[in-house]
């Protein structure tokens, strides 16, 4: 193989190892990222669940107020 060539794929495989390094860092971010929304997700939902309880109750109480003559 001469030179040039060879010179020619170690460029190549120096791009690709930092391509991949590069794609690396992203996933890790994405990661990151991902969990974090999933955290909030949870939160969310939670607290979404604890309206629905307390609005729950007060429609209950709502409607034994008007039950009252």
């Amino acid at each position: 193989m001469d030179e040039d060539r060879f010179q020619s794929l170690t460029s190549k495989i120096d791009e690709l190892i930092t391509i991949v390094n590069d794609v690396n860092k992203e996933n890790q971010l994405l990661k990151a990222t991902y969990g974090s929304w999933q955290l909030e997700r949870q939160k969310l939902l939670s607290q979404n669940k604890e309206t629905k309880a307390k609005l729950v109750s007060i429609l209950s109480r709502l409607k034994a107020i008007e039950r009252v003559p």
